[in-house]
């Protein structure tokens, strides 16, 4: 409280003290009067100096109120005003506060009530509180002080001017702001521009850059530290300090220009580490029955978990209202739209890992559905954001009731958004766990469980009879109790993971018959095969004819042929063995996209080949021809000389258990070509009528000179027929790798070669013989001989040998 409220409460106190006695005394009388005038000095000096800081930033001006006031004021008075103002004083409101301090005290010191002693020493108190100790650019200001056992510890901390002048600023324009004073405004900078003594005034005592930058950091630093001591606070006590969300919540609403965006974004940040270690791992259930009594304990955790959730929810709301700027129909080059996209960027990441840490807690309903909104939006790195904490909660979900609501969520977007939807929007989907889910082995883990438990309870035999038969009862009990709810929860958890399954090929199946044009066509078939096992074998047949028709009529790409195929032979390689579907366009199909995938751009496809290929020769090897098997080993020996090194060992593999399975793929292996039908078309797209039996594997001899040392060797192993002993025979750790491991396992896309390439050995520079020597031995022996007898003149004698 400044110390002329404080003046006008203890007036205002004196003065009904002096009504309900019936009397006031000549001193009181007088001080009353003396303080009335320094008020109605004050009143009109503030709305005066917030005027000219007003007119001084170009904003507008009451005009009848400056009239009113340059009236009640003396021209003296106001000349002095006008010349500190124009000389840049800021330290004009201490200058109006001292004169009422100083006529306080003199007055109150002559009173006879002790009340009025007692206000006098709390002016006192407050008057040093707010007296500055004035230096050149900085002051010292009094902050409250602080009560220990050795009595009170009086703090002060240094103020920069051209902090408080920002505040000042701040402060007093709105209040004085009117729209209808321009013409005051217009008038009073014309009066600054004809005075030369004012402009120069202002040029000398402008604020430079430097400054406010100064000004800046040091706004930030107060900042920070208001922050650090906030959160730590809370980490240290949250129950005790749950205020301390109010203040933080408070300062993500920073509306000073410089440092607004700067300060949201600390703590927004700030904000999310400190709920992600206060929140509870349980969902919090607020009851408001005011009639049921609690105890103490009670009341206080229901209080904290209250507040809690209530900062909890301010905070989500505030970072919604931050991403708002994202969902914009076009992009904005303009600087302020581009901090507040930053700001909404980061608002998105904070939410989406809040919902990867506590994926069950209060409103994680809400936030899935932000985050699959997010899955659909126009920039891409809030996408990945979002796609990324998806697939996080996907794997790491062991309940399944949180992936069945983001799945349901998915759907609806895809319904409304099926043409223009992301590819992100499915791609998620890929991350299911529906798969690795295996309930029958959690049911056979909990029964070993159960009998390990029985096992050990059989081994306690140290206490007497009736305490035997008591554990033993309560052992049964719990055991009931305990079985009770494990299948319950197995239960619900099957009939979740049923309904993901049931939903997620809904969304391929409208996919397929609606928009087969759609840019989520691809996705949805890589869904497809992935997820293809968990079809029920009512929909087999009509899924099956639904790809043919799509790869016949429609433009496809070879991805999305290959995933055509490779869904087809996971059918058909499975529970689809008894259909009764004749695959041979299929074949076709696959034989006739193989050499699309080379060592560019494409070589990464090679993975969704691997796959087909096994899915097809080597687990439905009894229901494939002859002739097709042929064919498509030779292409695999001609696709492996335009692939990487990890895709040669792929094909290599993949043609080694061929040839272990199928002995009669040996002929492919035979030189000798005098035998036979046909002549061997590589250009024809039938394998049936290729007749691949007639060549040879020659692309083995070429990969024998490879520069990666393991494809050598793998060549020559399959050149001997892959032998299980013998010189040409593989490494056990190389004989157990499948295609797919040799894929990812040799990746060299990261840069780093397998195995890896010794650094070359140190060879020592072998010395040269001399250019020069005499042919006359016996002329070199004497010159020898005087140079060992002569060693003062040694160097003359070797610089005339090197000369000869």
């Amino acid at each position: 409280m400044s110390s002329v409220k404080l003046s006008n409460k203890n007036k205002q106190g004196k003065s009904r003290q002096g009504k309900a006695n019936g009397r006031q005394s000549k001193k009181t009388a007088a001080k009353a009067q003396a303080k009335g005038q320094a008020n109605q000095l004050y009143n009109f000096k503030i709305p005066l100096v917030r005027n000219k800081i007003q007119s001084e930033g170009g904003e507008e001006v009451d005009k009848e109120d400056n009239e009113d006031k340059d009236d009640a004021v003396e021209k003296d008075q106001l000349e002095i005003l006008r010349q500190s103002m124009s000389k840049r004083s800021y330290k004009l409101l201490e200058k109006i506060r001292a004169p009422i301090a100083e006529d306080d005290g003199a007055e109150d010191d002559g009173a006879e009530d002790d009340s009025a002693e007692d206000d006098d020493e709390d002016d006192d108190v407050e008057s040093a509180y707010y007296a500055d100790n004035n230096t050149e650019g900085k002051h010292k200001k009094l902050m409250l002080p602080i009560k220990t056992s050795k009595g009170l510890v009086v703090r002060e901390i240094e103020v920069d001017e051209c902090v408080e002048f920002i505040h000042l600023t701040q402060a007093s324009i709105p209040d004085v702001a009117e729209p209808d004073a321009e013409a005051e405004v217009e008038e009073e900078q014309s009066d600054s521009e004809n005075d030369p003594e004012s402009s120069k005034a202002s040029e000398d005592n402008a604020i430079s850059t430097a400054e406010l930058l100064a000004c800046r950091e040091e706004i930030l630093k107060q900042r920070k530290l208001r922050i650090g001591i906030l959160c730590s606070g809370l980490l240290e006590n949250p129950e005790g300090r749950l205020g301390n969300f109010r203040h933080l919540l408070k300062m993500m609403d920073e509306d000073i220009p410089e440092v607004k965006l700067t300060v949201r974004k600390l703590v927004t940040v700030s904000l999310l580490e400190v709920f992600k270690d206060v929140l509870p791992t349980y969902l919090i259930h607020v009851i408001d029955d005011k009639s049921v009594k609690m105890k103490k304990e009670t009341l206080e955790i229901k209080r904290y978990e209250g507040g809690l959730l209530d900062a909890y929810k301010t905070y989500l709301t505030k970072l919604e209202d931050s991403t708002k700027c994202l969902i914009a129909k076009r992009k904005k080059t303009n600087a302020k739209i581009q901090g507040a996209v930053q700001l909404g960027e980061l608002a998105a990441k904070c939410m989406a890992d809040l919902f990867v840490n506590n994926p069950y807690f209060n409103f994680s309903v809400n936030l899935a559905q932000c985050l699959v909104k997010f899955l659909d939006n126009s920039f891409e790195s809030v996408r990945n954001i979002a796609k990324e904490a998806i697939q996080r909660v996907f794997k790491e979900d062991k309940r399944g009731s949180m992936t069945l609501q983001i799945v349901r969520r998915i759907n609806a977007l895809v319904k409304n958004r099926e043409q223009i939807a992301n590819t992100e929007v499915l791609e998620v989907l890929l991350a299911l766990r529906i798969k690795d889910i295996n309930l029958d082995k959690e049911k056979e883990d909990f029964i070993e469980q159960e009998k390990a438990k029985a096992k050990k309870m059989r081994l306690l035999a140290n206490t007497s009879r009736r305490d035997k038969k008591r554990e033993k009862k309560m052992k049964e009990l719990e055991r009931d109790l305990q079985a009770t709810n494990a299948e319950e929860d197995r239960e619900r958890k099957h009939k979740d993971l049923t309904e993901v399954v049931k939903v997620v090929f809904m969304i391929y199946f409208r996919i397929l018959k609606k928009e087969p044009n759609s840019r989520l066509l691809s996705v949805a078939l890589e869904g497809l095969a992935k997820f293809s096992s968990c079809i029920n074998l009512d929909y087999y047949h009509d899924l099956v004819n639904a790809l043919d028709e799509l790869m016949s009529y429609g433009d496809l790409k070879y991805r999305d042929q290959l995933h055509i195929v490779q869904t087809v032979f996971t059918i058909l390689s499975g529970q689809g063995e008894m259909l009764t579907i004749d695959p041979r366009r299929f074949y076709t199909y696959l034989y006739r996209n193989m050499l699309n995938i080379h060592a560019g751009v494409t070589h990464p496809d090679m993975m969704i080949l691997v796959r087909a290929i096994d899915y097809m020769m080597i687990k439905r090897r009894k229901k494939i021809t002859q002739e097709r098997a042929y064919a498509f080993t030779k292409r695999l020996s001609t696709l492996a000389l335009q692939l990487l090194h990890n895709g040669s060992l792929s094909c290599l593999s993949l043609i080694k258990t061929v040839l272990q399975l199928n002995k009669s793929i040996d002929l492919l292996l035979d030189v000798d070509k005098s035998f036979g039908q046909g002549i061997y078309d590589p250009l024809l797209q039938e394998p049936e009528y290729c007749n691949a039996g007639n060549s040879t594997l020659w692309e083995l001899s070429l990969l024998q000179r490879h520069y990666h040392p393991l494809v050598q060797q793998y060549s020559n192993f399959v050149s001997a027929g892959a032998p299980e002993t013998g010189t040409s025979s593989l490494p056990v750790e190389f004989a157990k790798l499948s295609a797919e491991e040799f894929f990812t396992d040799y990746d060299g896309s990261k840069m780093a070669f397998k195995p890896a390439i010794p650094p070359p050995k140190k060879v020592e520079p072998k010395q040269r013989p001399s250019k020069y020597y005499i042919a006359n031995t016996s002329l070199d022996q004497q010159i020898k001989t005087v140079l060992d007898s002569i060693p003062s003149t040694g160097n003359f004698f070797k610089a005339l040998k090197r000369s000869v």
